[in-house]
């Protein structure tokens, strides 16, 4: 996830330093626990080793991720591990080619997503992406590997095990003007100081249940003002709205 105001914060784990104040009590995705539901669709993209972003496997050979995921990054400078809750393990690919959205823009900021091709099919499920956007209320669930608290010198290294985090679709004027109402989605979670954080970017968002996951979402960026991570809510692309682009994205 990138914080209001700055640029490229799903950096390389350890290459990240923040300037927060002391993090809450949480155990990660700030405030999230370790997941519970295998997830064999989650995606650790990884930058010369390091867990970099998290993504969706849309098909076995192609992934779906922040379009922020991609700036400045070569195919050959990642690789992926799908489908293990422990980002170290699953199935291992690298990536050969990035599409990212022909109108992907920091200021303003819109249609951040991008998808990857990987070099081979991998032996795991991947999840559909939902048929339309889930309604204001609807409960949804965030995964990731991101930053377990808000200073970075209290977490240098993000967690092994993957996190998740219930939370649920607020109204668009929750997440303020850097917000694009139609193709993105606003959320929140019931959990006080709980929030997706750095390198979250790209990780799902899904709503059904297990073994039964649908995908609407990719993390995108802080929803408020407050530079914290766990205050206020999240952004995320919606990709029920990107569906046709990612279909002709990834027709090939």
């Amino acid at each position: 996830m990138i914080k209001r105001g700055r640029a490229a914060l799903c950096a390389v784990a350890g290459a990240v330093t923040l300037t927060m104040t002391a993090a809450p009590s949480a155990s990660a995705i700030i405030g999230g626990h370790d997941a519970t539901s295998p997830y064999p669709f989650m995606v650790s993209v990884q930058k010369d080793g390091h867990h970099y972003c998290g993504a969706s496997l849309i098909k076995r050979d192609w992934i779906v991720t922040a379009g922020h995921c991609t700036v400045d990054i070569e195919p050959e400078q990642l690789s992926v591990r799908v489908g293990d809750h422990d980002r170290t393990k699953g199935a291992a690919a690298k990536v050969t080619e990035i599409v990212t959205h022909e109108d992907f823009s920091y200021e303003p900021f819109r249609d951040d997503v991008a998808v990857m091709k990987l070099d081979h099919p991998v032996d795991a499920q991947p999840v559909d992406v939902a048929a339309a956007s889930p309604s204001t209320g609807a409960d949804a669930r965030i995964l990731g590997w991101g930053m377990t608290c808000e200073d970075g010198s209290e977490c240098p290294d993000p967690p092994l095990r993957l996190q998740e985090l219930d939370t649920e679709v607020v109204p668009d004027d929750r997440c303020g003007e850097n917000y694009n109402a139609g193709n993105e989605l606003c959320t929140d979670s019931p959990t006080e100081n709980a929030q997706a954080c750095i390198l979250d970017s790209g990780g799902p968002m899904v709503t059904g249940r297990p073994g039964r996951w649908e995908l609407v979402g990719a993390t995108s960026r802080d929803g408020d003002a407050d530079p914290k991570c766990a205050t206020g809510p999240g952004i995320y692309t919606d990709l029920t709205a990107h569906r046709a682009w990612i279909e002709r994205a990834t027709a090939k």
